[in-house]
């Protein structure tokens, strides 16, 4: 076991001609295969041409136009999959949305009042984009509408927009909702099914080429799982029957996926019949079905043969059984969700004590500045549109900000060219209606391909409602495309390169941090005695599940950070690049350790102290490595020991070496 099995870096980032653009531009304007999601787009072209239809019929054109403004808010942030957290998803960014489009509407014309306004509300915005996912849109979703409230003639009282933009989310809300008494929790039971679904193919793959891979796509759509039942669980206990059986149904798939790497690590294809039985089970959880299984599975002999085929068993029992005790929800041992006001002042306060916190929200009020001071202050002509280039273009966690600047330019032109069209050949009132319908529909299709198709679907409809708002038709297009550039150019230059996180990113020390946990995690699973009760048993497997399921969303997070930075233009891409081989190894390092606990708990010997000690301490100077060298070849780890080729830890010392080996410019 060596370096050749290390993982090759994207086929994105190859370049096949000298003359080809660039792998990162390349990677972006490739469309994502993912399924289009039609329920989605027959919701947006409804929520957006009903509101336009009102409007018309009701004389009130700029009304209709503001509701469905909000309500493309709605469609954009309507990304959850269980009902519940999509009313958080929706409603809570649309209550930041109506103060922002109030404060904007109050500064007017104002001049610097509204650039000063404009800057504040900025920093104020990126600060809470860093708490989380409802945050970031809540954050987004604020910005977006001070920019549109303060660069757009809108109706008075001051009140009146904030009023029709909320109406309109609220209509994709009322849409979205329409499913749930008779969906109830199908998103969640779906979710659990698709876990069972992804362990079938991991098992199945299991001891080929094609494993990590789907384990990988095991780990996701666990992780996704989780989230959806988790987050309800402190509420649900003894009033949701239903979501307490789907969640033991969910722990029980633990054990099944820590075993994955165990008989993966055979290094032969597993009986078909395993695989076979793991997707029945998934079928059953999607049906609700409680007959006795029959699961035929072939005879167990090896340790790793023996945990696969009591974690199958005991799944078995639990996913066809009717009602499910708490005791076995509880058994998941990952812990509760902290109580909704203690989560939200531990939130406030690591945004206000966060240097990443403070540092994004200070790029992005620079930036929002100088784009309003151009706005407001130059007398030449320019619309809100540069500051809210800037508001779409520096949001992080939605990618590259280079890569991403670059995309929006390239999308706004498509959505130009269409917006175009439409302008010059349809005529203003109710033609505009179909149109709405069939560009509103675009948007979620196109924002399943990548951030370049969605820009281009979103821009004619935000040209169309802004035609309705302020009457300039055709005129539109040319201005727009120069304010997209100018909203481009300033993130470019005053969003990313006078900032030296940008040129240096931290992806070498974030991946320090996770080889420094797997050094950690082994230590958990062999280190320290052996409890000699039941319930110190209980107690140091809980604890070795909750570090394994957090290293293992840590390293989730580092490999999406990674491809992130892939998407970068050199040096970032380039550093990432180097990198990205060590990020696989350190995942087949936490794999190892796991296949490796498994086959202890069922009838291995234990390896010996000096064994684990001299693993944890070659992973801590690895990490120690990492963090120093800026690049893999000027990295030199300790060689490590040569250890007993029958011990259990053996394919970890493999790994251990493989990921030394990576690190190595020799050949």
């Amino acid at each position: 076991m060596g370096t050749e099995r290390t993982e090759d870096i994207p086929s994105g980032r190859a370049r096949p001609h000298p003359l080809a653009p660039p792998a990162w531009l390349l990677s972006g304007l490739r469309p994502d295969p993912a399924p289009i999601p039609w329920a989605a787009v027959v919701r947006a072209g409804i929520a957006l041409s009903v509101p336009l239809a009102a409007g018309f019929a009701l004389d009130e054109p700029e009304y209709g136009a503001l509701v469905s403004m909000g309500a493309l808010s709605g469609v954009i942030g309507d990304t959850a999959d269980a009902y519940r957290m999509r009313i958080l998803n929706i409603a809570v960014p649309q209550l930041f949305g109506a103060v922002g489009v109030a404060l904007g509407t109050l500064v007017f014309g104002r001049g610097w009042l509204a650039v000063g306004v404009l800057t504040l509300i900025a920093l104020v915005s990126g600060m809470v984009s860093s708490i989380g996912t409802v945050a970031s849109v809540s954050g987004l979703l604020l910005l977006l509408n001070a920019v549109v409230g303060a660069g757009l003639p809108l109706p008075q009282p001051w009140w009146t927009a904030p009023l029709l933009l909320s109406a309109g989310g609220l209509f994709v809300l009322a849409l979205t909702l329409a499913g749930w008494p008779l969906r109830g929790r199908q998103p969640e039971r779906t979710a659990v099914a698709a876990t069972y679904l992804a362990l079938a193919d991991a098992l199945e793959a299991a001891g080929g080429p094609d494993y990590d891979d789907r384990r990988r796509h095991l780990t996701q759509t666990l992780n996704q799982a989780y989230d959806l039942i988790l987050g309800r669980r402190a509420r649900v206990h003894g009033r949701s029957p239903s979501l307490v059986r789907l969640l033991a149904q969910l722990n029980v798939v633990i054990p099944l996926v820590e075993a994955a790497p165990a008989v993966h690590l055979r290094g032969r294809p597993l009986p078909p019949r395993i695989a076979a039985a793991v997707r029945d089970l998934g079928r059953a959880v999607e049906e609700g079905r409680t007959e006795p299984p029959v699961l035929g599975l072939p005879a167990p002999h090896t340790p790793a043969e023996r945990a696969l085929d009591a974690a199958l068993r005991h799944a078995a029992a639990v996913v066809h059984l009717p009602e499910p005790t708490l005791r076995s929800v509880d058994d998941d041992r990952l812990g509760r969700p902290t109580a909704l006001h203690v989560r939200a002042r531990q939130a406030a306060r690591d945004m206000m004590l966060s240097e990443a916190s403070w540092r994004y929200g200070l790029r992005l009020a620079l930036c929002i500045g100088l784009a309003q001071s151009l706005v407001s202050l130059v007398p030449v002509e320019r619309s809100y549109w540069v500051a809210l280039t800037v508001t779409f273009v520096l949001k992080p966690d939605f990618g590259s900000v280079f890569s991403r600047a670059v995309l929006r330019a390239l999308g706004t032109v498509g959505g130009l060219v269409v917006a175009a069209a439409v302008l010059a050949e349809v005529p203003r009132g109710w033609w505009d209606v179909p149109v709405m319908a069939v560009l509103a529909a675009l948007i979620p299709a196109f924002s399943a391909k990548g951030y370049a198709f969605q820009t281009a679907a979103i821009t004619p409809v935000i040209l169309l409602l802004s035609d309705l708002l302020s009457h300039q038709g055709f005129d539109l297009i040319r201005p727009r495309l120069l304010d997209s550039l100018i909203g481009c150019a300033i993130t470019l230059v005053f969003g990313y390169l006078l900032w030296p996180e940008s040129w240096h990113t931290r992806i070498g020390d974030r991946l320090a941090d996770t080889v420094d946990d797997a050094a950690r995690y082994v230590e958990r699973a062999f280190g320290g005695p052996r409890p000699d009760t039941a319930a110190g048993l209980r107690t140091a497997r809980t604890v070795r599940l909750q570090a394994r399921r957090r290293l293992y969303r840590d390293l989730s997070s580092v490999r999406s950070e990674f491809q992130r930075a892939l998407t970068e233009p050199p040096p970032t891409g380039a550093r990432a690049a180097a990198w990205w081989p060590l990020v696989v190894a350190v995942e087949r390092i936490v794999d190892a350790t796991t296949a490796a606990r498994v086959r202890v708990n069922h009838g291995a010997p234990e390896p010996r102290p000096a064994e684990v000690t001299a693993l944890t301490s070659d992973l801590h100077a690895l990490a120690d490595g990492v963090r120093t060298a800026r690049t893999p070849d000027r990295l030199r780890p300790p060689s490590g020991p040569s250890g007993d080729e029958a011990s259990v830890l053996e394919p970890v010392r493999q790994e251990v070496a493989c990921a030394r080996g990576i690190t190595s410019s020799e050949p």
